[in-house]
């Protein structure tokens, strides 16, 4: 075929660094994301705990608002401590999941349902840097509403308790880190691979909820028959309950008693925890089949038999 014209000519622009090619997509999903305003609403009602939190902190360095609240020592009332740290972690990471079930299940199924995924592979886009740029949709929203505002506020903690306290207390910064960090991985991870096997957000959505429901249930009843506390590397929700509680000084093995009676006769069993080592392995065998899913089911094309 004879070409007439050859006004074609190479790109000549800026090119933009390929390790950054992948936020092109969380770039673009944030504008699908909050337009929705019922979801916006509910991403603010998120930050309210750490309003809170951070009037807590502010109330045990300020004698006339203690004094204006009436309130005479707030520091034995609520000590700024590991706990305090936690329960707010733990409350923020609670959002962190609602927030995963609204925004996640849509992210990759979409493009599976549309057969978009050869547009984006056909283009300079690994799979790894299409799976990363998804993720990094959730990673930035559970971010910016758990580990980042908790590090704020424990600095502020420091300024305003001093340096000692600071270093005294630098193991509570590395447990909200890596506690926040392991639950929005495990989220990510999850949602996304989810939404890879079946393609309907409506469905993806509710296995994902039902996943951390039943295997919660379903762990409470082999403790509950077994009388056993093993049953905990079943449920997701145990195993990061475990795992925070480790991080921040506060697991306990041995911490529960069931008494029967039996024939007027009262029997105490003292019940353990599986070590943290078991709730570790249990996360990281879940994040790799959640991995390999993901592996096997974002691909150009698919093969329908």
């Amino acid at each position: 075929m004879a070409v007439f014209e050859h006004s074609y000519r190479n790109y000549s622009g800026p090119l933009t660094p390929e390790w950054s090619r992948f936020l092109i997509i969380p770039r673009n999903a944030f504008r699908d994301v909050f337009k929705s305003k019922l979801f916006t609403a509910f991403f603010v009602i998120c930050f309210i705990p750490l309003l809170v939190e951070a009037i807590l902190i502010y109330l045990h360095h300020n004698v006339n608002a203690l004094s204006i609240f009436r309130v005479t020592d707030l520091r034995q009332l609520i000590p700024i401590d590991g706990s305090f740290f936690q329960f707010f972690v733990n409350l923020q990471c609670g959002f962190a999941f609602f927030v995963a079930l609204l925004v996640g299940p849509p992210l990759v199924s979409r493009d599976l349902r549309n057969n978009a995924l050869p547009l984006y592979l056909c283009r300079p886009f690994s799979r790894a840097e299409y799976v990363a740029g998804k993720m990094s949709v959730l990673l930035i929203l559970m971010s910016a509403m758990t580990w980042v505002p908790q590090l704020l506020l424990f600095l502020f903690q420091s300024y305003l308790e001093g340096g000692r306290w600071f270093v005294d207390n630098l193991w509570i910064a590395i447990a909200v880190v890596m506690s926040s960090v392991v639950w929005i991985l495990l989220l990510s991870l999850l949602s996304q691979a989810i939404s890879s096997v079946l393609k309907w957000r409506v469905v993806a959505s509710g296995a994902f909820l039902g996943l951390f429901f039943i295997t919660s249930v379903f762990g409470e009843v082999v403790n509950a028959l077994f009388r056993t506390r093993w049953g905990s590397i079943i449920s997701l929700s145990a195993l990061m309950k475990n795992i925070s509680g480790g991080l921040f000084r506060t697991f306990e093995r041995t911490t529960m008693y069931v008494t029967d009676f039996d024939g007027g006769v009262v029997n105490r069993v003292v019940l353990t925890e599986p070590p943290l080592w078991v709730a570790w392995s249990a996360l990281f065998v879940v994040c790799a089949i959640c991995l390999a899913v993901l592996s096997r089911r974002v691909k150009a094309y698919e093969v329908v038999k």
